[in-house]
């Protein structure tokens, strides 16, 4: 029996399990970092257009601030984010950006002078200030009211993943990749690490520290088309939640990214819309003026999707033998810009398109890309269970509520790698060790079992048949659109592949080297969290950002504004157990209302917004009689926590 002891344990090589580690280690905490893959190959590194932070630099960026960047994060959530985490997110971006420029990322600069642009399909001219020369630029970006998004042309997850990387090893953090998480370790309700399987030798040994950070991306591989990377399967926050004691929060709020290659899947940023490119349909005709008429394609991710399905629904799709699709016209952009700012872009769509999309429009439908839900914390990244933390993709914080905006999922990453970072960082500075060596051993020894079990198990299910049906369920009835009757069908589907993985053969009886005991293990969990999708999709009757039931198509503040808790506390159950935790209207700052896309009132309102309302008003009225500023207005309506270092102002160009 091997086991390691540490400090501080993180599951997840990608940007916010990376930046955490180095809170960690500053702290001088022995600090282990585990990783699915060589964690500069962690799927942040996929991130193409940007990250939001409200710097306020360029011309376009100008009055940008924290109030813009919150109101737009609320809006883009559908009420469904919890505010005061929105307010910890934009008050700490200006400065996350600021610390990986010292990082040592490359972000793309201001120079000063004229320089075209593409905005709503025309050209225009965008003349920047000589003092504002070699300031971090931004781009803009779906749902925003500021060019807001800070790029490195269209590699942004790259350079951010390989500086963060860089400061972990500067700092001398111990990361081993090719680990693999297969259970928690806890007793009396407080974790104390986990048992871990090496991919390459097969071995199974526990990892025992002060505190966990699960830091492991989304589930996006639960749906067959997904911009996600094949490691992006949700193994972390499954086997979190088999603790029982954890709880997964909205897990029916996943994102689909409009603008994904066909076939392949591969993310086509934000980015092309943000500087400028256009949709078409099969006629060539620029469609989205004619449903978002002010934000066209950049109105929210979640709305150009249904968009685009709506406009391929009435006739207008292009047909292919891979279904059909719309066009993405980035030509309209020039090939020096695309050359300069969406190099990535072009390589992509002519190593899997043979395309150049300087010369030709490149083909594109929404297909699952993010994922809302995740692993329920409260703002300080605590999870159910005690000692086990979460952050990033991985958890539900809960930034993004309903729909997440383009740029704040890196932004999310970096920043709640600082925020939850030091709040882990602090937990693991005054816990002690206190688990029992025997209890140790009856965890690995449960694991090493189950894996014996599978290769000896004489079933006759195909671990690849019910991986496959699975991936198709969701795409078909679980996807952009819903509604009741789908829903309980995928729900039915789904319950009895589950009780089928009980009951399958693996032919491969090698404990090392084996994919198909990988699947074998991997695949009910995955099953696990496409329950907890599908269940949570079928009982939330309402559509609210991301999330769209065709038969309930207004929001319901007054009886959904609430967020999903899901949990499978009994092993032998087949179906996740819902529970549900109430926004309260009457701490918000910003009360849930008409979210700008589609027709005005298509919700239904919670019968405490205009008392919330009428104190907001009184409020803010007060604030101006006393010659209060937004600093102050904001504390009265909302305080929220935060490090001192963090919540201190930002400064911007132009300040006095």
């Amino acid at each position: 029996m091997k086991i390691t002891y540490c400090d501080a344990l993180i599951i997840g090589g990608g940007l916010a399990g990376l930046r955490a580690s180095v809170s960690a280690r500053k702290k001088g905490l022995n600090t282990i970092v585990l990783s699915l893959v060589p964690v500069r190959r962690s799927h942040s590194a996929a991130a193409q257009g940007g990250m939001q932070a409200s710097l306020g630099n360029g011309k376009m960026s100008e009055g940008d601030n924290e109030d813009l960047h919150f109101m737009d994060t609320v809006k883009g959530s559908d009420w469904g984010c919890d505010q005061k985490v929105a307010r910890m997110f934009v008050t700490t971006a200006p400065k996350a950006i600021r610390e990986l420029a010292s990082f040592g990322v490359p972000w793309t600069r201001i120079k000063a002078g004229d320089r075209n642009a593409v905005i709503n399909g025309e050209h225009v001219t965008i003349t920047e200030e000589k003092e504002k020369e070699g300031y971090i630029q931004s781009r803009d970006f779906g749902g925003t009211k500021k060019w807001r998004t800070c790029f490195t042309a269209d590699a942004t997850g790259h350079t951010m993943l390989y500086a963060v990387a860089n400061e972990a090893y500067k700092h001398g953090v111990d990361i081993q990749d090719r680990k693999e998480v297969i259970a928690i370790i806890h007793e009396n309700n407080r974790c104390y690490g986990a048992v871990v399987r090496d991919l390459i030798s097969g071995e199974v040994s526990a990892y025992v520290s002060k505190g966990t950070l699960l830091a492991t991306g989304g589930y996006g591989r639960i749906y067959a088309n997904t911009t996600n990377a094949v490691i992006c399967e949700g193994i972390g926050i499954a086997v979190a939640m088999e603790t029982g004691i954890a709880k997964l929060g909205n897990m029916e709020a996943v994102q689909f990214h409009p603008t994904c290659l066909v076939p392949s899947g591969i993310l086509m940023t934000e980015g092309c819309r943000g500087d400028g490119g256009v949709l078409r349909d099969k006629d060539g005709y620029r469609f989205m003026p004619d449903y978002e008429p002010e934000k066209k394609e950049l109105a929210s991710r979640d709305v150009v999707s249904r968009r685009i399905l709506e406009h391929i629904k009435s006739g207008k799709g292009v047909d292919s033998p891979y279904g059909k699709h719309v066009w993405l016209d980035i030509a309209i952009l020039g090939r020096e810009h695309i050359e300069r700012n969406l190099r990535d872009v072009q390589d992509i769509a002519i190593t899997f398109a043979g395309l150049d999309p300087a010369e030709k429009w490149v083909p594109i439908r929404p297909m699952q890309h993010y994922s809302m839900g995740g692993v329920r914390t409260n703002y300080k990244g605590e999870t159910h269970l005690k000692g086990l933390f979460c952050a990033g993709e991985a958890s539900c914080w809960d930034l993004h509520g309903f729909n997440r905006l383009g740029g704040n999922s890196v932004s999310e990453a970096a920043v709640a790698g600082m925020i939850i970072g030091d709040y882990f960082a602090q937990h693991c500075e005054s816990a002690n060790l206190d688990i029992n060596t025997q209890t140790i051993e009856q965890f690995i020894t449960k694991q090493e079992q189950y894996l014996q079990s599978l290769i000896n198990n004489n079933g006759t299910e195909d671990v690849y048949k019910i991986k496959s049906r699975m991936k198709e369920i969701m795409d078909d009835k679980v996807g952009v659109f819903r509604d009741g009757k789908g829903l309980q069908e995928a729900l039915t589907e789904l319950e009895e592949l589950y009780k089928k993985t009980k009951n399958i053969q693996v032919k491969n009886k090698k404990l090392h080297s084996n994919p198909e005991l990988e699947d074998a293990y991997r695949v009910p969990k995955m099953l696990k969290l496409a329950l907890c999708v599908a269940k949570g999709a079928l009982n939330r009757t309402e559509s609210r950002g991301a999330h769209t039931r065709v038969d309930y198509p207004k929001r319901d503040d007054a009886n959904w504004l609430k967020r999903t808790l899901a949990s499978w506390s009994d092993p032998n159950q087949t179906l996740p157990t819902l529970e549900y935790e109430e926004l309260d209207v009457m701490s918000m700052e910003i009360t849930p209302d008409w979210r700008g896309y589609g027709a005005k009132g298509n919700f239904i309102p919670h019968p405490d917004k205009e008392k919330r309302d009428a104190e907001i008003a009184e409020i803010t009225k007060r604030n101006e009689e006393n010659g209060g500023d937004r600093y102050t207005l904001q504390e009265a309506l909302m305080p929220f926590d935060l490090h001192p270092e963090y919540k201190v102002k930002n400064q911007r160009l132009g300040d006095k």
